[in-house]
Parts: structure tokens; sequence; C-alpha cells
């Protein structure tokens, strides 16, 4: 079973059980894959679901910082529940171990020295964690430690 039927299962199977927080939020992932279906002209394959997801959990976590600046607590907690659920259908995400190697072993390979070269060793690394699902802030303040 692929990752758009597991979702559209999981959401009736939330519906069944009256769980409103994850009806909602799968519903909402129902309707971002089909929006993405539609301006791709075709069904998306399970990389390109991860990615969607990806963004969603990023687009989330963006707005409960900026709830958390606001003072909207009730918000910031709704939108961290979603990432939760969402989540769930992501690859396990890349450990802090993982990312400090793969920051490593990005700068000896491409000959980094200074924050200049940022934008090679971000690329570097992020194509050293694919799919591990690595959070692009972390592995953004990484290398900037290591380059800083």
């Amino acid at each position: 079973m692929g990752l758009k039927e597991q979702i559209a299962g999981d959401m009736v199977t939330a519906m069944k059980a009256k769980d409103a927080a994850r009806t909602s939020t799968l519903r909402m992932l129902k309707s971002a894959i089909s929006y993405r279906e539609i301006e791709k002209g075709g069904a998306l394959d399970d990389d390109e679901l991860a990615k969607l997801l990806r963004s969603q959990v990023k687009q989330r976590r963006d707005s409960v910082e900026q709830y958390q600046k606001g003072g909207r607590q009730d918000l910031a907690e709704k939108e961290t529940a979603e990432i939760t659920v969402i989540e769930a259908y992501l690859p396990q995400a890349a450990s802090i171990e993982e990312i400090e190697q793969a920051v490593a072993a990005a700068i000896t390979e491409t000959g980094a020295t200074s924050m200049k070269e940022m934008g090679a060793v971000m690329k570097a690394t992020m194509v050293l964690l694919a799919g591990k699902n690595p959070d692009g802030r972390v592995v953004s303040e990484t290398v900037k430690r290591r380059l800083g």
C-alpha cells in the first residue's frame, strides 16, 4: 500500500474513532496531495509525497514559532499536534550524530574553510543525508557552527 492510500485509510479510521484533530490533519494532507497532483498533472510517487510531507512539517514549525512569539500558545499546541501526525508518515529523522558526521564528511569533500562555502557544504550534506529526512534547520546550524 502506498503512502497516499495509507493516509486515506487512516483518515477513515480517525473519522470512525471520532478523533477530530487527527481527522482534520489527515484531511488537510489529502487535500495538499490532491492539489500537488493537479499541479503536476499526474500521481505523485512516494519520494514526492515525502517531500510534500516535509514541506507541511516545515510550514507548521514556522507557524509554531510565530504563534509562540505572538503569545498564542493554544494555536502553537494545535500546530505541534499536527506535526506529530504528519511526521508519523515520514521516515525516521536523521539523528544529531548522523547530521554531525554528514557535515564533517561534506566539509572534507568540498574542502570548505569559511562561511562563503556554506551553500556547497549544505548541498553536499543534504545529498549524504538523502532518504533520512534531515531537519534542514539543524543541518544549517551545524554547518554554521563548523565553518564559523
